[in-house]
């Protein structure tokens, strides 16, 4: 199972091996930048997902695989 916890807790998790990983790198800027990768922080992962800026952390049954950094965009 992968998930991706903030602060200790889980805030996604899919037992499928690809989906995560991909919410994983849109958290953390690898698949966009700039005012796109803004509006879907401020927009979808701090709005509907439930995420917080900060540390979250890529995990891969119950062990941390990595860690990524939700930016604080709301101005």
């Amino acid at each position: 199972m992968d998930e991706i916890r903030q602060n200790g807790k889980t805030v996604l998790y899919s037992e499928d091996g690809r989906s995560i990983p991909m919410f994983f790198n849109n958290l953390t800027g690898k698949n966009f930048s700039g005012k796109e990768y803004e509006d879907y922080i401020r927009c979808v992962a701090l709005t509907d997902m439930g995420f917080s800026p900060g540390v979250i952390e890529l995990c891969r049954n119950g062990k941390t695989i990595k860690q990524g950094v939700i930016p604080n965009v709301i101005p």
